[in-house]
């Protein structure tokens, strides 16, 4: 469930898939004016998808788009640092030339910041033979986007008119409020870091006579100035700043340790992207903090995510390489070994046979290089009972290298691999391949009696 600005709640998957399926209809009806014969399933759909999130959440996002009427093998799930990155490529960034991705030859590093609403998606790539790129540190970041300071702005008028009197003003006039968002949007983007001029917002009337009321006592008076003419509010400069202090400084701190870790060694460009690199005052903090490096913004940063999206729809193996977020495995049973294994972890079977149970099956571990299309630990398995269809493993993460079993400290249950079994008896081997370098991760099994191959997928969301 999740809440809008008026804390009434609706199912996030309803939310999602009727977003989704608003802009499939607009776009399609503006083909059916545009491209002469069109047809729906012409279309390859691309969802955008932020980089630091979860294989829950990627599967969320594709059960949207599914409900919202675009059929699974018409959709690729893209990360958003890694679009941008690919517009980048395709194009002269800077008029100088100097500082444009094409200039970047084989083995030239750079960081992609995009800075989005919600989010600041970080990744590091490095270009390739040929033009591709590879991911050569796992994506990171955190919420700290553009809403962030939309939300200190909104408490410092909470601060002066009352919690209260803002969400009455929410409920019974969300037109002036999203009015009120947009103005601020744009005043946002225009502040800078040594700017003396005051800023200022219009307020509709049914709050602006409660700051009218109020400022006297709520300690902001002499950074505050009211004009009645207009209902504006004028705001000192170094107020305005202040909305950002905290989300500019998380981004700075992140990026600069990220870019002390050895992975990211010769680092030569920040590429920042996103609504919110459009930002003055965020593209000036970061060339001051990080004047040594080439910091690079396209025209239009706010849209190079969409651009690049559609670049990745038609050429998806553009991106070559990934970093391994976690350590994935499976948890299985092998044969007990009293020499290594604890007592605690061992189990008899009906037929006599010893086990241990709960072992961590490292498929991949945290860090390790993934090439798209490469398949990762080849496995054959085989059921436990005559008349089982299925093999059921619990799919866990880590973010331990060396994970011995799925109760380890900080080892977490995320989805669930169900292979089909067709036949009976315990002798029907299954191979067992995982394809993890692409946006999503790809299971392949192979039926050694019959040697169909089936393409599966983990869910996550059990």
């Amino acid at each position: 469930m999740i809440d809008d600005e008026c804390g009434r709640q609706l199912p996030a998957l309803t939310v999602f898939s009727l977003s989704i399926r608003y802009m499939k209809e607009d776009l399609e009806k503006t083909c059916e004016n545009q491209v002469v014969g069109l047809k729906p399933d012409d279309i390859h759909w691309v969802l955008t998808v932020p980089a630091i999130w979860n294989d829950s959440a990627k599967q969320f996002m594709r059960m949207a788009a599914e409900q919202a009427g675009i059929s699974t093998d018409k959709l690729s799930v893209a990360l958003e640092p890694e679009a941008a990155s690919l517009y980048c490529r395709h194009l002269p960034v800077m008029c100088d030339g100097e500082s444009s991705l094409l200039t970047f030859q084989t083995g030239k590093k750079y960081l992609v910041l995009d800075a989005g609403g919600g989010t600041i998606d970080i990744t590091v790539h490095e270009v390739c033979a040929g033009g591709n790129l590879k991911e050569i540190h796992r994506a990171s970041g955190g919420d700290w986007g553009g809403t962030k300071i939309d939300g200190s702005f909104m408490n410092f008028l909470g601060h002066i008119a009352g919690n209260t009197a803002m969400q009455r003003f929410k409920d019974e006039n969300m037109e002036d409020f999203i009015e009120l968002l947009r103005d601020f949007e744009i005043k946002k983007r225009n502040i800078d870091s040594v700017s003396k001029t005051k800023v200022t917002i219009k307020v509709p009337s049914s709050l602006f006579d409660l700051v009218q009321e109020k400022l006297h006592s709520s300690g902001y008076e002499n950074q505050v100035n009211l004009t009645g003419t207009g209902n504006k509010v004028r705001l000192d400069a170094d107020l305005m700043r202040s909305f950002f202090t905290t989300t500019l400084t998380q981004i700075i701190t992140h990026t600069s340790d990220l870019l002390e870790k050895p992975d990211c060694v010769g680092v030569e460009a920040i590429l920042m992207v996103g609504g919110f690199s459009e930002s003055k005052l965020l593209q000036e903090i970061v060339k001051m903090m990080f004047s040594q490096l080439k910091i690079i913004v396209p025209p239009e940063a706010g849209l190079a995510v969409l651009k690049g999206a559609v670049i990745y729809g038609h050429c998806p193996t553009a991106i070559t390489e990934r970093i391994s977020k976690y350590t994935y495995g499976v948890a299985t049973s092998v044969k007990f070994n009293e020499k290594i294994h604890p007592s605690s972890k061992r189990l008899v079977l009906d037929d006599g046979s010893i086990i241990c149970e709960d072992v961590f099956d490292i498929i991949v571990k945290e860090g390790d290089r993934l090439v798209v299309g490469v398949a990762h630990k080849e496995r054959s398995y085989k059921p436990i009972d005559e008349s089982q269809k299925t093999i059921e493993f619990p799919v866990f993460i880590s973010r331990d290298r060396n994970a011995n079993f799925v109760t380890d400290l900080g080892c977490k249950h995320v989805g669930t691999l169900a292979i089909p079994l067709a036949g009976r008896g315990t002798d029907r081997s299954v191979t067992v391949r995982m394809l993890f370098g692409g946006t999503e991760i790809i299971v392949e099994c192979v039926e050694q009696a019959t040697s169909r191959i089936r393409r599966l997928k983990i869910d996550f969301l059990t």
